[in-house]
């Protein structure tokens, strides 16, 4: 399992910021240029897989008449 696959969403999402501030600064050789935007690529796919999966586990509450929890349904669309 590699390095990125390991790391949580906000960890991943931190990293792909200094990726993008680096690459902004415009202060990188070229080979690492090529080198920070691979693994912003990856950094990338990784937060749209953790959100992906995210997504999936939300569900709606449905209430009873009296108001309490009744239970959960997939929220549709996700």
């Amino acid at each position: 399992m590699s390095e990125i696959a390991k790391m949580t969403f906000e960890d991943a999402m931190k990293a792909l910021e200094e990726v993008v501030r680096d690459l902004e600064s415009g202060n990188v050789a070229l080979e690492k240029s090529i080198s920070l935007y691979e693994r912003g690529a990856e950094l990338k796919a990784h937060c749209e897989k953790k959100l992906k999966e995210a997504e999936e586990k939300v569900a709606k509450i449905t209430l009873g008449p009296d108001g309490a929890p009744t239970g959960t349904v997939p929220v549709e669309g996700l």
